[in-house]
């Protein structure tokens, strides 16, 4: 860092010359000459000295300010000096430990053939670095890294070592935190699903003769609503003792949590009795849970497998577990199903058909968006309409929505496909108001990982904006299951503020939910759209006909507009306009049709569109 200090300058050597001759010198002048020569080299002597001694106390300094421990020893390897992080890090004054050999701090975790193996390195290479346990003055052990080096005289002997250590046990403990976190559930303390996948590979690789795997995943059924009805505390309570609870049940198997409210139970067994181990595992978990003086009777989907019948690796084994517990959903709440290759080539199929609709969409080729116009009831005008995704493949042909937009939303290509449609179907307004059309507002649906996403409202915008279309003439229907999905948040503000940019809000499939009534109040919508499901057999099924007069009456009170979707025959046209219903949709009026068939429906503007 600075020059070595030595008084071999010029300057010294001038004067200590001058000096020498100073008597020899005949003349008075050249004696005074020679004197001020020794005064100059004594004054750049003394500075050099001066230096030096501010050097050493910069250092000094600097090794007090360190927050690592200093320690020299010397050739002994003993000690002779420390800096105050070593006193504040192990305990130990200079007055107590100079003169020993610093091994008196060892914590006796080291055995004799790690400090050979340190001597022979530090002999060797002239430096040691690693870590080591050494013990405070007040018996506490803990963890150093260590950096030592061998210091030589100018004969190439060591005449001192100097040492410097951090207190790693900080470090170490964080690392073993973030160990932990890596493979523990933090709500429960269970094994996460890395943790998991490990014991399973672990339990597999220990297989004995006649021994098998049972396994089952376990899905809580309307866990949203328990989070929304009694809070997200007490959905947590909920779900640490449904895992005590499955834990106890399963003694000496193992129980884990993959996320959210699924489970994962391994058991080693000898017997073949995988659907009596299912049904005792749903007999036991059914029995009711006591949640802030509420009792609850949990619903489970179960999907379950068996090791080595279903598979031998651990990873194709949750495959098929989540294969088995899709295949229990499709099926309905509460319903157990074990894993069978049919489902392995429908999951086979499945992933094909989401790589191709991935192509298509890349690609921008095969996806086409479809409008479903919407009525005004007495009068018949064209009020709206509905925009809606198609796919055109090129092997199969037409492949219906329900068939690909699910696989969409489990494998996460939603927010891309409805970004299409929304770009698709505000371009197709700003193309019609381009001919001299008459437009009317455009509906789009919107997934719920579109509002997790969370750029929706700037995308929008962004859209509206390119084509220069006004925001009043798009619409977005979320789907009950959306508004009610604990991923989005609460999405209050955030469709309040689309409305305030103009955009309109509805509720679509209205009724299929699981609280309908509840967020009617507070969210900011504009129309409910009565599903299809309660259309179908009026007017003579009294059930729907009853739902279906209570939601217009219900809308009519809190000042919301209603659409009937699904009108087919002039009797629900009827029954509708009966109840008040403004706005219906359906084939009674028109199918689905290309942008090209529908534009011959609108009507030459009139008036300026902006």
């Amino acid at each position: 860092m600075w020059p070595s200090f030595s008084l071999n300058r010029p300057l010294v050597w001038l004067g200590l010359a001058a000096l020498a001759a100073a008597s020899l010198l005949p003349f008075l002048m050249l004696r005074l000459a020679a004197l001020a020569l020794v005064v100059i080299g004594l004054a750049d002597g003394w500075r050099q000295i001066r230096l030096e001694h501010q050097r050493r106390r910069l250092s000094e300094q600097a090794l007090e300010l360190s927050q690592d421990g200093i320690m020299i020893t010397n050739a002994a390897n003993r000690l002779i000096t420390i800096n105050p992080a070593f006193t504040q890090i192990t305990g130990y004054t200079l007055d107590e430990i100079e003169g020993l050999d610093p091994s008196a701090l060892s914590s006796g975790r080291h055995d004799k053939a790690f400090y050979e193996r340190y001597w022979q390195t530090l002999a060797a290479t002239g430096r040691w670095e690693g870590e080591i346990w050494n013990q405070r003055k007040h018996g506490d052990q803990y963890p150093e890294w260590l950096r030592v080096r061998a210091c030589h005289d100018s004969k190439g002997r060591v005449s001192h070592y100097v040492g410097l250590f951090t207190d790693i046990s900080r470090h170490k403990a964080r690392e073993q935190d973030l160990r932990r976190i890596g493979f523990e559930d933090p709500l429960t303390g269970l094994p996460n699903r890395r943790r998991l996948h490990d014991l399973l590979a672990s339990r597999l690789r220990h297989l004995r003769a006649g021994e098998g795997l049972d396994l089952a995943l376990i899905d809580i059924d309307g866990f949203k609503a328990i989070n929304d009805g009694l809070g997200v505390d007490s959905g947590d309570r909920l779900l640490a003792r449904f895992g005590q609870r499955l834990a106890a049940q399963v003694a000496g198997g193992i129980v884990g949590r993959l996320g959210g409210d699924e489970f994962m139970v391994i058991r080693t067994t000898t017997f073949d009795d995988h659907e009596k181990w299912v049904a005792g595992l749903r007999h036991h978990l059914s029995e009711p849970f006591e949640i802030d003086d509420n009792t609850l009777r949990l619903g489970l989907t179960i999907g379950s497998c068996r090791a080595p019948e279903d598979g031998k690796e651990a990873g194709v084994l949750f495959q098929r577990l989540e294969s088995a517990l899709y295949s229990a959903k499709r099926h309905g709440r509460n319903h157990d199903r074990r894993f069978r290759p049919s489902l392995e080539v429908e999951g086979d199929r499945q992933l094909a058909i989401i790589n191709e609709l991935r192509q298509a969409l890349a690609q921008n080729e095969q996806l086409e968006v479809y409008y479903q116009t919407q009525h005004r009831l007495d009068d018949g005008e064209l009020i709206g309409m509905e925009a809606l995704l198609r796919w055109h493949h090129p092997q199969e042909g037409m492949i219906p929505p329900g068939d690909f937009i699910p696989l969409a939303e489990r494998h996460g290509l939603m927010p891309a496909l409805g970004a299409w449609v929304i770009d698709q179907a505000v371009a197709q307004l700003a193309n019609w108001r381009d001919q001299g059309l008459t437009v009317v507002p455009v509906w789009v649906n919107i997934s719920a990982l579109q509002l997790i996403q969370g750029d929706l409202e700037s995308r929008l915008i962004s859209t509206l904006s390119q084509y220069r279309v006004a925001p009043s003439y798009l619409g977005l229907e979320l789907t009950e299951s959306v508004l009610l999905d604990e991923r989005a948040g609460d999405i209050s503000p955030r469709l309040e503020a689309l409305r305030r940019e103009g955009l309109q809000i509805a509720i679509d499939d209205f009724g299929t939910g699981y609280s309908s009534m509840a967020y009617l109040k507070r969210l900011p919508i504009d129309k409910l759209k009565l599903d299809r499901e309660f259309i179908r057999a009026l007017p003579h099924d009294h059930a729907d006909a009853a739902i279906t007069s209570a939601v217009l009456a219900m809308a009519q009170g809190l000042n919301l507009d209603v659409i009937a979707e699904g009108v087919e025959t002039e009797a629900q046209r009827s029954f509708l306009m009966a109840r008040g219903c403004r706005h219906v949709q359906g084939f009674l009026y028109a199918r689905p049709q290309p942008a090209g068939a529908v534009a011959q429906r609108l009507k030459p503007a009139s008036a300026t569109y902006a």
